[in-house]
């Protein structure tokens, strides 16, 4: 299955920002308050706590999706398919066995038995 347009656009638009982004932390356009963060312990650990949150949650947010993904029936495999096919095999087979069946039963009864008597 290929992405669609909207979702490339959306994924190029973040990998865009995301370069950008570095681009201007590398050359000092701005900075992230990164010493602050560690020399304060508390702020380092709620940044930590919050952090571990929203990837638990995107974690479970992607597992679902993948889930959903391969649980989709998208339908028969090629096993199914098969055993679909020996089965309407099978079920031909019967027909004619049967119809052989029946033959044979009627080439064995004597002339005339197949009525109900006459008088």
């Amino acid at each position: 299955m290929r992405p669609g347009r909207a979702v490339l656009a959306l994924w190029s638009c973040v990998l865009v920002a995301l370069v950008l982004l570095e681009l201007a932390e590398v050359t000092h356009l701005f900075t992230l308050p990164v010493a602050s963060v560690l020399d304060d312990p508390v702020s380092l650990a709620v940044s930590l706590v919050f952090t571990t949150i929203v990837a638990v949650i995107g974690a479970i947010f992607v597992g679902i999706f993948i889930t959903t993904r391969l649980l989709r029936p998208r339908g028969f495999t090629p096993f199914e398919e098969e055993m679909l096919r020996m089965r309407e095999d099978l079920g031909e087979l019967r027909r004619a066995v049967d119809e052989m069946r029946d033959h044979a039963r009627a080439s064995q009864e004597p002339p005339g038995a197949g009525g109900p008597p006459r008088r």
